[in-house]
């Protein structure tokens, strides 16, 4: 008698997803059931998801510095992946103002009068530079402050590895505690298809109709640019930097891409990431250090948002952009990526920066934060799809380093 097949995580995610779609609109002008039924253990389980993430990241960053062995190497590692981050978010504001100025014309005409939206405070640079260094070891594991948690994963790895031997205890206590938390996320995982359905019922039953409306062309622009990001770039990247095949990368990616889609948020889909990543050839240590990262840094989705809303609420107040005016918002959104938390909603924070540094009226905000949930859908998907490629390609890159190293040894 021959087995049956089992399905795979990927298609009961997958299954789940559609399910709770379908579900969705089913449910919409009621959703009293969504949200008071179903969104209750769609919550629950993101809470699981988050519970997991801060010790994740904690002993994974700090197991794998002390894989490497090498202090040098952790900086080699870690200037890499900023470049990476910093490239490819700026290439994903030039796509998003690209394809705005292309769809402006046919963008609606939304009135301004009466617009309110009150703007939470942008730090400044200098208060985000000395955020990133906590002042006591426990808050920033409380807060979930994710920099915060990788500077002290950053320190306690390199202590252990300073420490030689008199470390080894530390070292051992480490390793065996990240593999403990890490058979507690392969636990979660597997209630993923149930919690994808019940994050993206309430999601459809509350903004199915919104879709419809007004915004629709917006919208719409703003998912042919995350698509094209996505096979632009993502894709020639992975494929000429790390030989990656990008049907291959997208199709090991699938899982965490729709975690992401249905959570929207960085943070609660950086367990599945990490697996996927994996899969896909990132080597442990390093996909441990880049991912936590770059679920905090690295915005490309939030970027073209940016870039994509600006010329949208310019156009709504009867402003033309000028070339200047672009440049200033693709540095400035490059830029306000950094210490941005990747939870749901960050990218408005982001988004009163941008529209603030060329002098656009930030109530503008108020034209796109009905559906700010579908756009940050999409952006989260691409947020962490670029934070997997950069940890494929830092895991070449330093495969070929080390390649070259023996070589030279040898001589």
């Amino acid at each position: 008698m021959s087995k049956t097949k089992k399905l795979s995580l990927a298609t009961w995610i997958f299954i789940g997803l559609a399910a709770g779609i379908i579900v969705g609109f089913m449910l919409m002008g009621n959703t009293e059931i969504a949200d008071g039924y179903i969104k209750p253990f769609g919550t629950l389980f993101l809470n699981l998801l988050k519970l997991i993430v801060v010790p994740i990241v904690l002993f994974s960053i700090t197991a794998g510095v002390i894989s490497m062995k090498d202090i040098r190497k952790v900086g080699a590692i870690g200037w890499k992946t900023i470049v990476y981050y910093m490239c490819t978010t700026a290439a994903a504001v030039v796509i998003g103002l690209v394809a705005a100025s292309l769809f402006k014309g046919a963008f609606p005409m939304l009135s301004t009068s009466g617009l309110e939206y009150e703007a939470a405070q942008a730090p400044s640079i200098l208060t985000t530079l000395i955020g990133i260094f906590p002042d006591n070891p426990i808050a920033p594991l409380l807060n979930a402050n994710m920099l915060q948690v990788i500077v002290i994963a950053l320190l306690l790895g390199i202590g252990i590895i300073l420490a030689g031997e008199k470390g080894a205890v530390s070292s051992g206590v480490v390793e065996s505690l990240n593999e403990v938390f890490l058979k507690i996320m392969t636990i979660i995982i597997r209630l993923s298809p149930i919690g994808v359905f019940c994050l993206i019922v309430p999601v459809v039953a509350t903004n199915g109709p919104g879709i419809l409306g007004s915004l629709a062309l917006v919208l719409l622009a703003a998912y042919v640019c995350y698509f094209l990001h996505a096979a632009i770039v993502y894709s020639s990247t992975v494929k000429i930097m790390a030989g990656v095949s990008p049907v291959a990368f997208f199709k090991g990616m699938f899982p965490a891409m729709m975690m992401a889609f249905s959570s929207a948020s960085s943070v609660g889909t950086l367990p599945l990431n990490l697996e996927c990543s994996e899969k896909l050839g990132a080597r442990k240590d390093i996909a441990s250090f880049v991912l936590p990262l770059g679920a905090t840094v690295n915005m490309d989705g939030t970027a073209i948002y940016q870039g994509l809303c600006s010329v949208f609420i310019a156009s709504c107040f009867g402003i033309d952009l000028t070339f200047a005016q672009m440049l200033t918002i693709v540095l400035t959104a490059t830029l306000a990526s950094i210490g941005t938390a990747g939870v749901p909603g960050a990218g408005m924070i982001m988004l009163a920066m941008v529209l603030q540094s060329v002098g656009l009226p930030v109530e503008g905000i108020a034209l796109v934060a009905g559906v700010d949930r579908i756009f940050d859908m999409g952006r989260t998907t691409i947020n962490i799809t670029g934070d997997a490629a950069c940890a494929i390609i830092v895991t070449k890159l330093e495969e070929k380093r080390e390649a070259r190293q023996k070589v030279t040894a040898t001589r």
